[in-house]
């Protein structure tokens, strides 16, 4: 999440989206972007959904909101090549000392369970159901009662949503390198008949709002 007091806008960061990027660029553009407002409230995280922030800061409901969004059969194979990367870099298998790098890793619910999980058919099959974040819906980032951000990108089509977000901004679009890119191949390489089916189940809504196919 980041806002801006002076252009009146703000910025949801769904996990997973390509949001570190354009955290880059909303701040080139504005360069009073925040996360919080000192002494109002707690820092509301990251990741606040659309709905948690209007509650939170009820002044920047008129504000202009954007959010990304990603195929979610695409968003589950980059979320567990994250994890495991960092799994294999930290974890005890790594052979590096479990310090403050670890400790770290293990304060985290997603790293934690990556290391119980056999591979990613179990990450799938069972991630959504044990980890509230990796079970949210993208569209749940976006919506809050009666009302949903006013520009939701993708990341298929990132660095022309992105350029769109820039000039609404009111800033010169300028090429911004996609941080936190995964390199793995396609997405579909990755899925059987039972994971593909358990992600189009638990992101049902994200495939009804934004037309997401396989």
């Amino acid at each position: 999440m980041l806002i801006s007091d002076a252009r009146r806008a703000l910025f949801v960061h769904v996990p997973k989206t390509g949001g570190v990027s354009v955290g880059v660029a909303f701040e080139r553009c504005c360069p009073d972007a925040r996360s919080k407002a000192p002494g109002v409230h707690p820092a509301l995280g990251r990741h606040a959904p659309y709905a948690r922030i209007l509650r939170a800061e009820p002044q920047v409901a008129d504000y202009w909101s954007f959010a990304f969004v990603r195929n979610p059969w695409a968003r589950m194979v980059s979320w567990w090549s994250m994890i495991d990367d960092w799994n294999r870099a930290w974890g005890p298998a790594s052979g590096r000392p479990q310090g403050e790098g670890a400790t770290r890793m293990r304060g985290n619910d997603m790293w934690r369970a990556a290391a119980a999980y056999s591979g990613f058919e179990e990450f799938v099959l069972r991630g959504p159901d044990e980890l509230p974040r990796v079970g949210r819906p993208q569209v749940e980032y976006v919506r809050a009662p009666g009302r949903e951000v006013d520009f939701v990108g993708r990341t298929e089509s990132f660095a022309d949503d992105l350029a769109t977000v820039e000039r609404r901004l009111g800033g010169d679009p300028v090429h911004v390198p996609h941080r936190n890119r995964s390199p793995h191949g396609s997405y579909r390489d990755y899925y059987t008949d039972a994971t593909r089916a358990k992600v189009a189940e638990v992101y049902a809504a994200d495939l009804d709002a934004f037309g997401y196919t396989f």
